[in-house]
């Protein structure tokens, strides 16, 4: 056995196939020590800020959401007194899906695999007790967006929280939903037309908000490459301010609210280098494709999250140590903010003692390792700045097979993104099953007898609980005054009015996540995926 291992180490390849060097030296790094620049200064390869971590570290991020509204406004109080600094918010595949929860196709998935948001009641109970002029939130929330935005600022507005003072992010990146996740509802015009309304709503409304956050960390959970996961993200981020642009946003109004969430996986050097090239990319990409002015609009600044896919339900206490070295690899390569898996994720939601742990994972990171005291510190290293390079050159040639069939979106239709990252994938899977790769306590170093470790489990009575208070706030509403608001929605559904002001009426008059979707659905229909070969 150890003649196998001496010889898998010795493979020199990353976790996305590309092979190593025994060594680096110069001369491998033709775009690199000599010429990385300084952190802060363009292309920003070392880091957005010149002062990095030194002058701010990232906000710990932990996702969270399950059950009802209640249950989920307990785990979040609970994290930010162990020193989470900032919310982001999981939610149920109905709210994902713009189903309420008292739906037949909600049945058996609410509160699941997020919390369930259906009203303005769940929302404020949700927040109960958070000042929301005080934290940062995140919402993992794409084909709703808007109307869980909606929610959001209608809580605010009932805390006398100033819109001006609202912080946080809405994925609102619907794209990567075609290509490797699923929860669209609608066709991707009028998911365009969402997105792009958001935009410029909260361009005049929330000006501390960050609109999208282009997303390829879902790309990467479906088994693209590093390269894939930045190439087809910023094909996917060109169209949106495409779409911005055409409709009557200038770039600089809208690059400074554009955010990226990305993937952290365990090989440390690969994953530091696809994050420092991204930044170049991006820069250039907004400089010289768009004419950015404005030296905001050139930041990548990014989410990340530890991967989901790497976790392993064997020998589940290995996962502790898979996700601290993605989340090394986050900091290092200079996430402003990031979240570290559970290591019962393979298996269900975190229970509190693993959301806890995964706290302290990113504490330990922060205040013991060192690795936040000076900025960009691999940079200068032969090794990362020729990933970096590669990484770049193969990004730019995906980004340029998209643009030679029409950008992300005609991409989509043909299958290009989707049938690019299935072969991958399969590739990857095959390896393991091979056992060219080695997964420790799967296909290697086996543990033969360990434990069933507790999990987290949801009541289903809960499930019950959130359809019965569901039905109460249904009964108290304004009847006409609903009818009305929804009337409001539908009509500027069929116009060309930006719909944030007419969903934001119609949730404070008491229009559920269900009502103004299915609003929405018989305008602009539903999105049905077709077989592509």
């Amino acid at each position: 056995m150890a003649g196998e291992a001496e010889r898998d180490a010795a493979r020199g390849v990353t976790s996305s196939g590309t092979p190593l060097e025994v060594a680096y030296g110069p001369h491998d790094a033709p775009n690199g020590a000599s010429a990385i620049g300084e952190p802060g200064a363009f292309p920003y390869t070392r880091g957005v800020q010149g002062t990095m971590y030194r002058g701010r570290l990232w906000t710990m991020r932990q996702y969270a959401g399950f059950s009802t509204a209640r249950e989920s406004n307990a785990r979040y109080r609970y994290l930010l007194e162990q020193g989470q600094t900032g919310l982001s918010v999981a939610f149920d595949l109905p709210t994902q899906m713009g189903y309420d929860s008292d739906a037949p196709e909600s049945e058996g998935e609410v509160g699941r695999v997020g919390v369930a948001i259906d009203s303005l009641a769940d929302m404020e109970a949700l927040f109960d007790g958070i000042p929301l002029d005080r934290v940062s939130t995140s919402m993992t929330i794409n084909s709703t967006a808007p109307i869980l935005l909606a929610l959001y600022v209608a809580v605010a507005e009932r805390q006398g929280v100033a819109r001006s003072a609202l912080s946080g992010t809405t994925q609102n990146d619907l794209l990567k939903e075609y290509i490797a996740r699923g929860t669209y509802i609608y066709p991707p015009a009028a998911s365009m037309r969402l997105i792009t309304d958001l935009f410029a709503w909260c361009g005049t409304e929330l000006p501390r908000w960050n609109t999208i956050s282009i997303s390829g960390y879902h790309m990467r959970e479906a088994g693209a490459t590093a390269a894939q996961e930045l190439g087809f993200t910023f094909a996917n981020a060109i169209a949106y301010v495409e779409a911005a642009r055409a409709g009557g946003l200038e770039v600089d109004a809208i690059g400074p609210r554009l955010s990226f969430f990305f993937a952290a996986w365990t090989d440390v050097l690969e994953e530091v280098a696809k994050f420092r090239a991204a930044r170049r990319i991006w820069a250039t990409i907004m400089r010289d494709r768009f004419g950015a002015k404005s030296e905001k609009s050139l930041h990548c600044r990014f989410h990340v999250q530890t991967a989901g896919s790497a976790l392993t339900a064997q020998s589940i206490d290995n996962n502790v140590v898979r996700a601290a070295y993605q989340a090394l690899a986050a900091v290092l390569g200079g996430a402003q903010s990031l979240h570290v898996n559970g290591k019962d994720e393979a298996l269900a939601l975190p229970t509190e003692d693993s959301a806890r742990l995964a706290l302290r994972t990113q504490q330990l990171l922060a205040h013991e390792s060192g690795v936040a005291g000076t900025v960009d510190p691999l940079g200068g290293s032969y090794a990362i700045e020729a990933l970096t390079d590669r990484i770049e050159r193969e990004a730019l040639a995906i980004i340029a097979e998209v643009d030679r069939v029409g950008g992300a979106v005609a991409a989509i239709q043909t299958g290009l993104p989707q049938r690019a990252i299935q072969e991958s994938a399969f590739n990857y899977q095959r390896e393991i099953e091979r056992g060219e790769r080695v997964i420790v306590g799967v296909n290697r170093f086996v543990d033969e007898q360990v434990a069933t470790p507790p999990i987290a489990r949801i009541d289903p009575a809960l499930e019950r609980e959130q359809v019965r208070s569901l039905a109460e706030f249904k009964a108290s509403r304004d009847t006409a005054a609903l009818a009305s608001a929804l009337a409001a929605v539908d009509a500027a559904a069929r116009g060309t009015e930006n719909l944030m002001p007419p969903i934001l009426a119609a949730v404070k008059a008491g229009a559920t996540v269900g009502e103004i979707s299915n609003t929405l659905r018989v305008v602009f229909g539903e999105h049905r995926e077709s077989l592509v070969l």
